[in-house]
């Protein structure tokens, strides 16, 4: 067994790697930290979880706190584990940031996905930049065997990225006109109550926000880019609907000549022929958000409008999972050389 700590148990992403872990047959949770709530158990945050954990919340300062941990989770804001991550690491544990602090290997292209959150720029921890490895499984799995230290990657990217890299790696649409129109669920906007998303602003009312440069935006150009050895430049728009949970992705992008439904459709499965979590299917396949509900998959659906030569991906994930804490545990896994697929390897939940 190896042990693990949560910082930000409290939130909808610590709650979700805690519930997930509690189910994993090779790990102990220890230790669970979330400010604010030092003192508490953490069955009275979240009821749901008494009988299953009972935890209390610790002092992040205490000696507890402070002892030495397999595995690190940091469901925290930006800028919180990159203040931390260095400590944790010379304990000689593994670290799993869910934030943006780790997705990028230089100053630069953290600069420019902080500046789109309006944050400081600067890195405090930059020669750790180098040493992480992007959390997604699906092109990593290799590079994440070989380090300690994983920054997950953002709910929107995931999406965006599954369902538009084996088109990229096989050049078969054109990269600068891609469109990502993209909507989610109000839980990832965090638990922390907001105006907005008070019940009477959201109910039955939809809005696109951060048009003026998403930072998810950064990834998928990277990732997308790094898979067609070409720079890439797309548009994206970030919608939220007034559903709990889950991503819905519909991505369009001009097919090259001579590309049919019938090839597009062989490429993606091949390409993910051997992923655990991703699921290839066609047009006349009735899929939708509730089939990957609470669950680690992305779901696809993949066709080409031969009028107009577009090829269209509908991307399903489960934000707070597939986007979050599954994710996380799939690194987890692969960090530790563990089944991939342990504690994930699960359905949903009907209806």
């Amino acid at each position: 067994m190896i042990t693990a700590k949560i910082i930000g148990a409290g939130g909808y992403g610590g709650v979700g790697i805690l519930e997930l872990l509690l189910s994993h047959p090779e790990v102990e949770v220890k230790t669970l930290i979330s400010p604010g709530s030092t003192g508490l158990n953490i069955a009275s945050l979240h009821p749901h979880l008494d009988g299953f954990c009972n935890l209390n919340i610790i002092d992040s300062e205490s000696q507890e706190a402070q002892e030495p941990h397999d595995v690190v989770f940091m469901s925290t804001p930006d800028r919180v584990g990159m203040k931390l991550a260095k400590a944790e690491l010379e304990k000689g544990a593994k670290v799993i940031d869910f934030s943006g602090d780790f997705r990028f290997n230089s100053v630069d292209s953290y600069a420019e996905y902080a500046r789109r959150l309006d944050k400081e720029i600067t890195h405090e921890t930059p020669s750790l930049l180098p040493e992480s490895v992007y959390g997604l499984p699906e092109l990593y799995r290799n590079n994440l065997k070989n380090t300690n230290l994983a920054g997950n990657p953002g709910c929107f990217a995931v999406s965006c990225i599954l369902g538009l890299a084996p088109a990229a790696k096989e050049n078969i649409i054109d990269l600068n006109g891609v469109i990502c129109d993209c909507k989610t669920g109000v839980s990832g906007a965090g638990k922390t109550p907001n105006a907005l998303h008070h019940y009477p602003n959201r109910y039955e009312n939809m809005n696109a926000y951060r048009l003026t440069g998403h930072q998810h935006v950064c990834e998928v150009e990277r990732e997308l880019g790094l898979l067609a050895n070409r720079d890439v430049t797309l548009t994206f728009t970030a919608q939220v609907i007034p559903i709990c949970r889950g991503i819905m992705s519909t991505l369009y992008g001009r097919v090259a000549p001579g590309v049919t439904e019938e090839k597009v459709l062989r490429i993606y499965k091949d390409f993910y022929a051997d992923e655990p979590f991703v699921r290839v299917y066609d047009k006349n396949t009735a899929i939708g958000s509730h089939h990957v509900r609470c669950t680690n998959f992305c779901n696809l659906t993949v066709s080409v409008d031969e009028r107009t030569g577009i090829l269209r991906v509908v991307s399903y994930i489960d934000n707070l999972m597939k986007g979050q804490a599954g994710s996380a545990l799939q690194n987890m896994n692969v960090l530790f050389g563990f089944d991939e697929t342990a504690g994930l390897d699960r359905p949903g939940m009907q209806p």
